[in-house]
């Protein structure tokens, strides 16, 4: 079985705005890595507890009460800090979706250093929703990782205009200045190999999927 580090957001707060990861797409991945035999390692940047964006437990995004039910398992307390890990130990690199990445996860200096550990050990390195901006940020030989490579994420399309002015960039534009950015908006759920060791994912309900495609690799 594969070892698995997933990676979370410790809390934001930009203003009045707190955000942090989002339930679902920390939530979905997790069991099913574990419900398939991985050991799955939980880090953050600062390690400690990670945060969770609140909406993502509003009824409106989680209707069926999972996620809710899943933070009460309290897996994002006491998570490993990104410092004190290195990529070599893992098989995969997955980072958890949620605007939080977008403010601590995407320009952690230790999250790039894991994610080169891991891809030069031939792992995955893999990252859903807003968090495939941390791949726009980490370099190899002076580019992206991602430079020229199909990439996804949440689209500009789909972010609720009442918090842009609290976003520190987009998400979609920072990936396709480095990559060939794709959102597929046609289809419901969508994830994409950048080659055959990256993979994104483009949204909450893309989150069983990113996790399928990878055990699929895995095997």
């Amino acid at each position: 079985m594969a070892n698995i580090l997933m990676v979370i957001s410790n809390a934001v707060q930009v203003k009045d705005y707190q955000t942090g990861y989002w339930a679902e797409e920390f939530g979905v991945p997790l069991q099913l890595f574990e419900e398939a035999g991985h050991n799955v390692t939980i880090a953050s940047p600062k390690g400690g507890d990670g945060k969770v964006d609140e909406a993502s437990l509003m009824e409106q995004w989680d209707p069926d009460g999972e996620s809710k039910a899943f933070q009460k398992l309290e897996r994002y307390k006491d998570t490993k800090r990104l410092a004190d890990l290195s990529g070599k130990s893992f098989d995969v690199v997955f980072f958890v979706g949620g605007h939080g990445p977008m403010f601590d996860v995407s320009y952690d200096p230790n999250a790039h250093r894991v994610i080169n550990e891991v891809y030069d050990k031939g792992g995955i390195v893999a990252a859903e929703c807003h968090a495939p901006s941390v791949l726009a940020f980490t370099y190899r030989d002076g580019k992206s990782i991602i430079d020229g490579l199909e990439v996804t994420s949440f689209p500009d399309a789909y972010e609720p205009k009442e918090i842009l002015s609290f976003l520190p960039y987009s998400v979609e534009q920072e990936l396709a200045k480095v990559g060939k950015y794709t959102s597929n908006l046609d289809v419901p759920e969508y994830a994409v190999w950048g080659n055959d060791q990256i993979i994104t994912s483009r949204d909450p309900s893309s989150s069983a999927l990113i996790a399928k495609e990878i055990m699929k690799k895995l095997s």
